[in-house]
């Protein structure tokens, strides 16, 4: 574990389609995750693992989020949540609750969106209880459609996190909500909506969210559902008397800036990839132009990619 304070543990704050203003934390280093997602925009994931541990202090991580919260309050931005949202999977940080309860020291919410993976573990469960909100993923409920699109850590087993995830939604007392990301051909068609709706609705989530990959996916085959798609699915949720609503369109432009230009671009890249259009605004409102990103794609510590006609810039990981 490091005990020092580390460059982009905390980002933002960023829109979020779910969350308002969200001040991001990055409680995990880069692709440690227990899977390895086909539409992962991280791309492929070389630190597969199930294995709790522990990256950094949860006094360290309380540090940076105060210093970040001060500068946006110092820029008279606003900040709805405080979200674990990291480059892997946040219940393998095995300090997860001791960092939201200190967290909460802030007075802002907390939100936790996980994978699901470990929730058959006691002791996950207890720590998510923490947070004030929680997403759990849930493309299929069907095995093989999972291990097709998660491409999960050899030690999972569907049926055991499935389990996990009703008794956490059992007792969980705050908001907790779903998501589920369609790979067009993979986990779409009316039987798979009928089969993931019927054990989402088991779980009663506030909001069943389904979405669709709108950033550039680890696998280049991964194809993003159209109009039709997407509409047959809302139906069979609908039907199925959840609440849903669908994330299918940009998030929006309205990303923070603390004064260190560079600083911020690369941490709010490292988790959350931004369009052309949302770049070009930020570097506006921070008076910087576009020799800022082409320098740091020119040094490597950035990387172009295009998906849908659109530009992306997410930070190169060494």
């Amino acid at each position: 574990m490091n005990n020092g304070l580390l460059d982009n543990i905390v980002f933002g704050p960023v829109p979020s389609r779910r969350l308002g203003r969200s001040l991001g934390i990055n409680n995990i280093p880069p692709m440690y995750c227990s899977y390895s997602c086909i539409y992962c925009q991280l791309g492929r994931n070389k630190k597969i693992s199930t294995e709790r541990k522990s990256f950094y202090a949860p006094e360290d991580v309380l540090r940076q989020a105060e210093i970040k919260i001060n500068e946006v309050l110092k820029n008279n931005d606003t900040i709805d949540y405080i979200s674990f949202v990291p480059d892997g999977e946040p219940t393998l940080d095995v300090n997860l609750g001791t960092t939201i309860r200190l967290l909460k020291k802030t007075g802002i919410k907390i939100a936790v969106i996980t994978n699901s993976s470990l929730l058959s573990d006691e002791k996950v469960r207890s720590d998510l209880m923490e947070a004030d909100r929680v997403s759990l993923k849930a493309d299929t409920a069907t095995d093989t459609i999972w291990r097709k699109i998660n491409r999960p850590h050899m030690a999972l087993n569907l049926a055991g996190i499935q389990r996990g995830m009703v008794l956490f939604s059992l007792c969980f007392g705050g908001e907790l909500n779903t998501e589920t990301m369609l790979v067009q051909g993979i986990n779409t068609g009316e039987n798979e909506f009928s089969t993931t709706a019927n054990f989402i609705k088991a779980l009663n989530p506030k909001t069943a969210y389904i979405s669709i990959p709108i950033r550039p996916p680890a696998e280049s085959s991964v194809l993003s559902p159209d109009e039709k798609t997407v509409t047959d699915a809302y139906r069979v949720f609908c039907e199925n008397g959840l609440d849903v609503q669908c994330i299918t369109g940009h998030e929006g432009n309205k990303f923070s800036h603390t004064g260190d230009i560079i600083e911020d671009i690369l941490s709010i890249t490292s988790v959350h990839p931004m369009r052309d259009d949302s770049m070009n605004l930020f570097l506006s409102n921070a008076g910087a132009d576009w020799k800022t990103v082409q320098h740091l794609i020119e040094k490597g510590d950035l990387v172009e990619s295009e998906f849908n006609n659109r530009k992306f810039y997410l930070r190169k990981f060494k």
